[in-house]
């Protein structure tokens, strides 16, 4: 389960409450500027063992905007988190999952960043229906998905308890994002065996006579 666009001042605290309560830890993926609004919740978020994570300063498209623009929006948001909460993010999720090849890597390279997306997606933003954000990450979810929705919206919330309840009973267990990340290494192929040299049987059979 991953939240975006958070924290929010009454929804994520709600939402951290649900999450305790069943056991489960998830990624948020963290506005700076709302970090910087209420530090106390981001603090929360990592002391109650969930991820936390970059999501730009302020959203904007950055695929659009300019190196040192882009620098700006990263940098702010990966010091207010640090301030927030004493730890850097270590993945990243672009605001409309906006960002090009070439700005992957510069994330990466300058914050060690792993620029995660999503296979689940609700449309939590756009249709602020409760029973619709349950029935669409339901439907939507297989193992290994990435869900994503928005702790800003109070529908959302609204969804929570029973859509993780159902997951739940489906037998899914839930981890952070870098956690899902760890378990996706390939299997070491196994070395090839070795054939042993060949070496004259003691018990080989003698020659049997030739028949006259």
């Amino acid at each position: 389960m991953t939240f975006d666009d958070g924290p929010h001042g009454a929804n994520t605290p709600r939402l951290l409450e649900m999450l305790k309560q069943r056991g489960i830890k998830a990624t948020f993926f963290c506005v700076g500027q709302c970090v910087a609004e209420y530090p106390e919740i981001a603090k929360r978020i990592v002391e109650e063992g969930h991820e936390i994570a970059s999501h730009s300063w302020s959203h904007p498209q950055l695929s659009s905007m300019s190196e040192a623009s882009v620098r700006d929006q990263l940098e702010r948001t990966h010091q207010a988190i640090k301030q927030a909460t004493g730890i850097a993010p270590k993945v990243f999720r672009p605001p409309y999952g906006a960002f090009t090849l070439r700005q992957r890597n510069w994330a990466s390279a300058v914050y060690g960043y792993k620029t995660i997306l999503w296979d689940v997606d609700p449309l939590d933003w756009k249709v602020r229906n409760a029973s619709h954000v349950q029935s669409e990450i339901l439907r939507q979810t297989v193992p290994g998905s990435i869900i994503l929705s928005h702790d800003i919206h109070k529908s959302t919330i609204d969804a929570m308890p029973a859509t993780l309840d159902a997951l739940l009973a489906k037998g899914y267990k839930f981890v952070t994002v870098s956690e899902l990340l760890a378990m996706d290494k390939p299997v070491p192929a196994k070395p090839k065996a070795t054939p042993a040299p060949k070496t004259a049987s003691s018990k080989s059979a003698a020659p049997a006579p030739a028949k006259q």
